[in-house]
């Protein structure tokens, strides 16, 4: 499998009306369609400006309605806040409204603040989403829903709503382990990972030496690597925006966290720190191009997923990013791609 390119979005606030968030949004999403991004990756957050929306599968029904061949979904639905019933039929409306260009990202859940919230426990939040996931596959994929467990009991519950997608759509998890990874490509789940490539190529290792131990020659899933990007004419000029901007997500993304006297350690904290560590890529076409491939050398990945929008980013910023990925960045890794399959087949 090629190396392909996605998004990923937390829809950060930026000190903006809501309303406007989406808009921006929504047409961010044409352009990832017209650009040629595989797939829409929505985050799912409650309580904090770094997620406008806490109900993913109600923006994800316009961008189904906005898009022709962009794929999408949550990454992730944080199972442990969810009753499943509904869930189930969810999915199955946003894959039908699509015409089956739906992604089921499934999480646990970062956060114990916003889990909290919904009077689920940290501690107790990983037998929950077992059990929600359990039913979230048994309601796909079978016609009637039967299941008694310690959290939700359905005694025969037809399941009028189906997926386009059988047995169901596509799979996602969020890994930070490399336990995780081999879970993940057993199961046939595609994974998506933060961090800098040193740190990830352990997980996809062990993920190809999974997928092909359980699977055999299947085609190996997508491992994703995400990545701030902003892509300008001058690296001077992705950088001046990226600055700022990183600096506005970053408070947003610490906004619970500090509320309760401590920090997460999963992003930098500056822009500088996030360049320093490799996990924001910032420049010119030619600088942009360079490190992400570097990233796909080094971390061993096969899906490169970029927060495009972030901070109090303009609309017009972004675009240009992406129009310029779209003209001068994509296109080169295609060319690789195509080389390489022409010196295997001579």
């Amino acid at each position: 499998m090629g190396i392909q390119f996605g998004v990923f979005d937390h829809m950060d606030r930026g000190g903006r009306a809501i309303g406007e968030v989406y808009e921006m949004r929504l047409a961010l999403c044409e352009a990832y369609d017209e650009a040629g991004f595989r797939g829409y990756h929505l985050a799912e957050h409650h309580a904090t400006s770094l997620g406008m929306s806490p109900s993913p599968g109600i923006f994800l029904s316009s961008v189904a309605q906005r898009t022709r061949r962009l794929r999408f979904g949550p990454a992730v639905y944080v199972l442990p806040a969810y009753e499943p019933l509904r869930l189930i039929e969810e999915i199955c409306m946003l894959d039908q409204l699509s015409g089956g260009r739906f992604e089921l990202g499934v999480g646990r859940g970062f956060s114990p603040f916003e889990l909290a919230y919904f009077g689920v426990g940290h501690l107790q939040s990983r037998a929950r989403f077992d059990e929600v996931f359990e039913i979230v596959k048994k309601g796909l994929t079978s016609e009637v829903l039967n299941h008694s467990g310690p959290h939700f009991s359905f005694v025969d519950v037809p399941m009028a709503l189906q997926p386009v997608q059988r047995p169901h759509p596509p799979i996602w998890q969020g890994v930070t382990r490399v336990e995780s990874a081999a879970q993940a490509a057993r199961a046939k789940v595609n994974m998506i990972m933060n961090g800098p490539a040193a740190r990830i190529l352990p997980a996809t290792e062990k993920y190809c030496q999974e997928w092909k131990a359980a699977h055999g020659d299947l085609p190996t899933g997508f491992m994703g690597l995400t990545r701030h990007i902003h892509v300008a004419d001058s690296d001077k000029e992705a950088e001046a925006t990226a600055r700022q901007a990183y600096g506005v997500w970053y408070q947003s993304n610490a906004e619970l966290w500090k509320r309760y006297q401590t920090e997460s350690l999963i992003f930098p904290k500056t822009f500088e720190d996030a360049m320093r560590n490799k996990v924001a890529i910032v420049g010119s076409p030619d600088t942009v191009r360079a490190r992400i491939a570097e990233d796909i050398a080094g971390s061993g990945c096969n899906y490169f997923v970029g927060r495009y929008a972030f901070g109090d980013m303009t609309l017009t910023q972004a675009l240009r990013s992406v129009e310029l990925m779209k003209s001068e960045v994509m296109p080169h890794f295609s060319a690789e791609q195509d080389e390489r399959a022409s010196k295997v087949s001579a």
